[in-house]
């Protein structure tokens, strides 16, 4: 025995109410997809159950394949159906066949939620087709799935995680994925991209938010554009001068989603009295407030997704017209090897804004890649602050929990490799 077993249960369908009452329209489904999948068809059966309390039955129903078999139930009164698939492995590597039938028919539902499981069953440590008879697996991972979840940083370039489940929802303004992933524990995923994992989300949150809060000599308010998932909310109230900080995030799913999943990131920030969440469109509140902030950290999906307008000149002098003096504004701008023109960009961008631009980078786990970030501002500049003052000043503020940021890492951040000084020189 050595197979792949799927299932998934989903929520709130908007697929065509045939699929969810009509048996007939649900077998002819479960037909074409399991010919568009490659598996074979042996037989199937279904039962459509009669009428109970007043709400239309649903539909159960088997499909035998030459691989194993497909499974649905659909609970029409709730909108709700269950899902199973399993393909033997033995002779052939049926796995991308079984992904391509889920999906599928999955896609026919149109489902608003899905919580997804993935198991390996039998010892996956066999060799088959698709397999490397070599690899040393451990014990442990013939409890779960061998996928992967992958992200394409460029047309040429991907990297990924091994995931054993996922759970996905349709928000109204993107796609919201949490995986769970051996490596780095649960990840939020954002449209196909790694935004933020339990494992090493300090790499990201330290970087953004330290340098420039240790180089103010007292950041008191601070505004967050995005960071729904509070890491950088959470860094920041780490600093006792801040009295207040306001998260503007477009999407309250993302907040909601970290509330309940990603406490180990946030740890309580989201909901500490310091910090107001705004649900709506940042760029328009910073059009209608008068609050200037010391510290306003642009915390947004990459520049090359639809979050790409917040990153254009006008933005960025919206963003400056927000700062109070001495104030500084932080983003992170790319991976300076995969998207060396976006960044070169941007930092043009902000020179044309700012007296002082200093770009800074550092490896994150979780983007995989060298990535890019700025601190721009008119009178603060990061680079001033020496060793022993970055000492004094993480002292006398008690600033703690620290697993990246420290008093050799702020001056580090800075010193760029040369390739990165080349992208950035004025054209």
């Amino acid at each position: 025995m050595h197979g792949l077993h799927l299932t998934a249960d989903l929520y709130q369908c908007t697929g065509h109410e045939r699929y969810m009452l009509d048996a007939d329209a649900i077998a002819q489904l479960c037909r074409d997809q399991t010919a568009a999948s490659g598996l074979t068809l042996v037989d199937d059966t279904w039962v459509k159950f009669p009428p109970y309390e007043g709400q239309p039955g649903g539909v159960t129903g088997t499909v035998l394949l030459a691989e194993s078999h497909l499974a649905i139930h659909t609970w029409p009164e709730t909108g709700s159906v269950t899902i199973d698939v399993y393909v033997c492995n033995f002779s052939d590597d049926n796995s991308g066949k079984a992904r391509s039938l889920m999906e599928g028919v999955i896609e026919a539902f149109a489902p608003q939620r899905v919580l997804r499981q993935h198991l390996m069953r039998g010892d996956i440590r066999m060799a088959t087709p698709a397999e490397d008879a070599t690899e040393d697996v451990p014990e442990s991972a013939a409890q779960t799935e061998s996928s992967w979840t992958m992200e394409q940083l460029t047309p040429n370039t991907r990297f990924g995680y091994r995931t054993t489940g996922s759970e996905k929802q349709q928000t109204p303004f993107q796609q919201l994925e949490l995986l769970q992933t051996p490596q780095f524990g649960k990840v939020l995923r954002l449209d196909d991209r790694f935004m933020t994992s339990e494992g090493e989300e300090f790499f990201y949150h330290e970087a953004l938010v330290h340098p420039a809060a240790m180089a103010h000599p007292a950041p008191r308010k601070a505004l967050i554009l995005g960071g729904g998932d509070g890491g950088a909310a959470e860094e920041l109230l780490k600093h006792p001068s801040i009295e207040r900080v306001v998260l503007a995030e477009l999407d309250e799913a993302v907040v909601q989603f970290s509330r309940q999943h990603l406490q180990t990131v946030h740890r309580g920030a989201l909901d500490d009295a310091r910090v107001q969440v705004c649900i709506g469109d940042g760029l328009a509140l910073m059009d209608e407030t008068d609050e200037r902030f010391d510290l306003a950290l642009m915390d947004l999906t990459d520049p090359d997704t639809p979050a790409s307008a917040l990153y254009s000149p006008a933005s960025l002098a919206r963003m400056k017209r927000v700062l109070a003096p001495g104030g500084a504004l932080v983003l992170h701008l790319g991976s300076p090897v995969f998207h060396g023109k976006q960044v070169a960009e941007l930092a043009r961008s902000l020179r044309e804004q700012f007296a002082v631009v200093r770009c800074y980078g550092l490896y994150i786990p979780l983007y995989g890649a060298y990535w890019g970030l700025a601190v721009a501002s008119d009178e603060l500049d990061p680079l001033e602050l020496r060793e022993q003052r970055v000492a004094e000043r993480l002292k006398q503020r008690n600033v703690g929990d620290l697993q990246y940021y420290n008093t050799q890492v702020h001056g580090a951040l800075f010193a760029l490799p040369g390739y990165y000084r080349e992208l950035l020189k004025p054209q």
